[in-house]
């Protein structure tokens, strides 16, 4: 199973960006959400920003991550 992580952009430089996942950043590809700007939260997948979400819901979901054992583990640091 795939699983695509909330991050929140902190930068951006034409289509690539900077997420930060939980105090973890990585750079992430922006292609496919170019409305997506510093302070937005998105749902990355492979290294994709794939879709623009809310604060709230990034919020929630990534509470439910950190509740999991391992949970934000995934992400390669």
């Amino acid at each position: 199973m795939c699983l695509g992580v909330p991050g929140r952009i902190v930068g951006r430089d034409g289509e690539m960006g900077m997420a930060d996942f939980d105090g973890l950043r990585r750079e992430v590809c922006l292609s496919y959400t170019p409305e997506a700007r510093p302070g937005d939260y998105v749902i990355v997948h492979v290294g994709f920003a794939i879709s623009l979400l809310d604060e709230d819901e990034a919020l929630r979901t990534l509470a439910v991550l950190r509740a999991i054992p391992g949970g934000l583990d995934e992400i390669p640091r």
